[in-house]
This record gives structure tokens, C-alpha cells and sequence, in this order.
């Protein structure tokens, strides 16, 4: 199951070091080039919430078979796909699938283990899982190398088949009750899709606008309409598709607000990596994985260590050394240059992965630790679903800050230049020995043009630090929660 759901995560990413390729052999517009994702991203976001009923729908077993076989079959077609219609098609089935597996692994890890046994199941799935984010530029880069786009896909029919078998004959528990298909709340799970549907567009689509046009505030007025309506649903109806009912409880509803700021660090610090690898630094895809894969590495290594302390340890203050750790990665890489590399990164990636572990496995215990039955599974949707939304919504405020402060960044280093600032020319990369704080008076087009670009990329790597430290905020803030994380003391169902 955590091989499943390693290959759904893993999905994510992978197809990013790809894109330039994907793009001329469909001949899709760069405007549109971004869907080959964010068509995977809306499906996975609506499946989330859903798997807590679809798991009393199917049973877990049928749930899981059905998923990862539905994902293994639309990777077969997006690899075979001939038009980007045909490919979205298979994205979206892709990324609902994909979005189902990942809930129904954690609930596993507290469903078929008893309560002493817990702690290794559900390490080994937290492992998958935040692996899975931070191997996806390098196994993409390789294989965009090695082979061709097609692969990204192909490579998940083998364990795909393996996975849907094995879990097929060996995993155990309820069987389907199909009498629910008529106590199901149609229009609540109708209002829920749309809402994170037209949301994670929303913040897909809001950067790249400006947040301004009809486009965007037609999109956000759909968001809040269905968004009002869903929670409505959910809080009204006899058998809510998602429990926010849950949220109600302290401890859980803490819990679901360290996830969200743990998908925020994770996706966000995943996306912005290899960006300023790319864009600042020229390096080929390959090469940015090797060097982001750092941070799993570091994970791996601490991974027995976060496992042998959440045994001994009180929950608030392992998950304060995680979130400290983890948020001061983020803050690190926010004082890069134009010349920051492999060693400048290596410290910053060290703390993260470090830091991982020790953000989910206590906030993921007093969530779903106390938990049964259809609880559990309500649980378990409702702390992943945040995860993802944190990330999205990381990744919206990340692409406005790289999209808006730029063109600040820039006309503040000109006026700096101009007046002769030695500081200024060191964060562009210019000879210090015409600058002494003293103005230089007219600039001739050739010297114009030689500096432009170099103000550009200087502007582009200030742009990057301040977006690191905004998610290092983020981090520190949520922080101020920490007392409210406190696990229950009784058994809730």
C-alpha cells in the first residue's frame, strides 16, 4: 500500500521535469502547458475528503484495489494518449485515483495494527510519503535524460499490477455495504468538488493573472458560493461526506492546522527547489535532483530516530523540534545569492528532512490515534485533505511573490547601481572597482545590456528569498498553536 501510495505522490513531480518535452510533442500552448499538472492536483483534491465514505462504500480493500488499479490503468493511457484532450483525460483519472490512495494508507496504519504496534507502520507510510515529493525531480530528470516523457508513466505499471494484486489478496477487513449508495449525500460531495475544484484553479490560475480579471472573480465567487454551501452540507446533513464535525475537537482540529502548515513547507520548498536550480542557477533536471536529494536523504537517516523518539518523548515538544527544525530550513535558504549551490543548500535541506518526521508522526498520532471504524477513516481524509491544501496554497503565494516582486527587485537594484552602491553590485556579480557610493553618471546601451540580464537574475534570487521566508513565517506562527496540540485522553469514534 505504501508503495501505491509512494507512486501516486511521486506523480505529482515526476511529470515536472518533463513538461518541456510533453509541450512539443502535443504542440500545447504555454499558457495551457500547466493543466498537464493542475489537472492531476483538482482531481487528487476532490478524492481526498470522499475516501472516508467511499471506504464504507467499497470497504478499505475494494477502495485501495479499485484506486491503484485506476491509476495504473490511466497511466497506460496517458502514456498512449495522442492529443492533450486524450492526456488531461487520463490526468484527472490519474490524480482522483491517486488522491484516494493516500488517505486510505494512513487509516491503514491505525485499522489493521494494534494500538502498541503502530508507531513502524505509520512511520513507514509517513517516509513514503514525504519521499515521494522530494525524489520526484531526480527520478524525473533521469528519466527525461535517459528515455523519453512516455516513461513517466509507463514506470508505474509494473508495480501498479503488483501493488493492485498483492493488496487484493492480502489485505483484510470489511466488506462492501452497498446500501450506502442511498444514504450518500449527492449534493454535498457535488458542492465539495466543486468548491476545491474551483479553489485549487483559483490558485492555480490567480498568480499568473495578477489576481485580477473576470476569469478570476468568476472563479472566486464560485469557490465561496460552493464552499458556503459544502460546509452547510456537511455540517446539516445525517451522513456529511466530509466530518467537519470533527473540527470542533481542540486536539484535532490543532492537528490539522500543523498538517496544513507541514504541506505548505513540504510542496512549497519542492517547488521553489528546483525553480531556482532552473532559472538562476541553468542547472538540467538531472542535475537539480541530484542535489535535492539531499533533503531525502537526510530523512531516511533521521527516520529510526524520529520513530524511537515519538515512543519517549511528549507530542508538543517533538513536534515543536520538528517545526523548528523544518522552519529554520526555510529561513536558511532565504539569504541565497546568484552563486548559491550545491554546498549553500546542503545545510538548509539537511534541517528539513531532518525536521520531517518530527512534524507528522506526532501531529498524524493525535489526530488519528485514538481512533475506529468510520472515525478513523472520516479522520484520516480530513488531516490528509489539509496537507494537500496547505501545499496548494503554499504554491499559489509562492508563484505571486516570484511573479510580483521581481520588477520591484530590479528597479531598486538600478537606482542602487546608479548611485554607485557596492553592496549592490556584489548581489549582482558586478566588478567592485567602479563602485564607491558616489553616482555614475549616463550608461551606454552596450554596458545597458550586458548588466540587464545579470539585474534580472540578481532580482529573480531576492524574489526566491523572500518567498523561502514567508513559509518560514508561516512556520513560526503555527508555532504559537503548539500548546493547542494536545492528544485526547479518550477513545473517540
Amino acid at each position: 500500500m505504501c508503495l501505491g501510495m509512494f507512486m501516486a505522490i511521486l506523480d505529482i513531480q515526476i511529470v515536472a521535469s518533463s513538461l518541456p518535452e510533453i509541450q512539443s510533442a502535443f504542440g500545447i500552448p504555454l499558457d495551457l502547458l500547466s493543466w498537464v499538472q493542475t489537472a492531476y492536483l483538482i482531481a487528487e483534491i476532490i478524492a481526498i475528503p470522499l475516501t472516508a465514505r467511499l471506504t464504507r462504500l467499497l470497504s478499505l480493500r475494494g477502495l485501495f484495489v479499485l484506486a491503484i488499479g485506476g491509476f495504473t490503468l490511466a497511466s497506460l493511457g496517458a502514456a498512449l494518449s495522442t492529443q492533450f484532450a486524450e492526456l488531461l483525460f487520463c490526468r484527472v483519472i490519474q490524480g482522483f485515483c491517486g488522491g484516494a490512495v493516500i488517505p486510505a494508507v494512513f487509516t491503514a496504519g491505525f485499522a489493521l495494527f494494534p494500538e502498541d504496534r503502530r508507531l513502524l507502520p505509520t512511520t513507514v507510510a509517513g517516509i513514503f510519503a514525504m519521499l515521494a515529493p522530494t525524489l520526484g525531480p531526480v527520478v524525473g530528470g533521469y528519466i527525461t535524460d535517459t528515455w523519453s516523457w512516455h516513461w513517466l508513466f509507463l514506470i508505474n505499471l509494473p508495480p501498479g499490477l503488483l501493488v493492485a494484486l498483492l493488496t487484493g489478496a492480502l489485505l483484510r477487513g470489511e466488506r462492501p455495504d452497498w446500501r450506502l449508495l442511498r444514504q450518500l449525500d449527492y449534493a454535498g460531495a457535488l458542492l465539495a468538488a466543486l468548491f476545491l475544484g474551483s479553489l485549487e484553479l483559483l490558485l492555480t490560475e490567480g498568480p499568473k493573472r495578477g489576481w485580477t480579471g473576470g476569469f478570476v472573480w468568476a472563479l472566486a465567487l464560485l469557490c465561496l458560493a460552493s464552499g458556503v454551501g459544502a460546509v452547510r452540507r456537511c455540517l446539516t446533513h445525517r451522513g456529511p461526506i466530509v466530518e467537519l464535525g470533527l473540527l470542533r475537537q481542540r486536539a484535532f482540529a490543532a492537528s490539522c492546522l500543523f498538517s496544513f502548515t507541514l504541506g505548505a513547507g513540504l510542496y512549497g520548498s519542492v517547488y521553489l527547489m528546483p525553480l531556482f536550480l532552473g532559472l538562476v542557477r541553468d542547472h538540467t533536471p538531472i542535475e537539480i535532483g541530484l542535489i535535492m536529494v539531499v533533503a531525502g536523504a537526510a530523512q531516511l537517516a533521521t527516520a529510526p530516530l524520529a520513530a524511537a523518539a515519538e515512543k519517549r518523548l511528549n507530542p508538543l515538544l517533538l513536534a515543536g523540534i520538528g517545526y523548528g527544525l523544518f522552519g529554520l530550513g526555510l529561513a536558511a535558504n532565504g539569504f541565497a545569492t546568484v552563486e548559491t549551490d550545491f554546498n549553500g543548500l546542503f545545510w538548509p535541506q539537511i534541517l528539513r528532512g531532518a525536521g520531517v518526521m518530527l512534524c507528522l508522526l506526532p501531529s498524524m498520532t493525535i489526530a488519528l490515534g485514538n481512533r475506529r471504524g468510520d472515525g478513523l477513516a472520516n479522520a484520516s481524509a480530513l488531516f490528509n485533505l489539509m496537507r494537500n491544501l496547505g501545499g496548494a496554497i503554499a504554491i499559489a503565494l509562492v508563484d505571486t511573490v516570484l511573479e510580483r516582486r521581481p520588477a520591484v527587485h530590479v528597479a531598486r537594484l538600478v537606482a542602487r547601481l546608479q548611485a554607485g552602491d557596492p553592496d549592490a553590485a556584489r548581489i549582482v556579480g558586478l566588478p567592485l572597482d567602479r563602485f564607491h557610493n558616489v553616482p555614475l553618471g549616463p550608461i551606454d546601451e552596450a554596458t545597458r545590456e550586458q548588466v540587464a540580464p545579470l539585474v534580472e537574475r540578481a532580482a529573480l534570487a531576492l524574489s526566491f528569498n523572500e518567498a523561502w521566508l514567508l513559509l518560514a513565517l508561516v512556520f513560526a506562527l503555527t508555532l504559537l498553536a503548539l500548546p493547542l496540540l494536545k492528544a485526547p485522553t479518550r477513545p473517540r469514534r
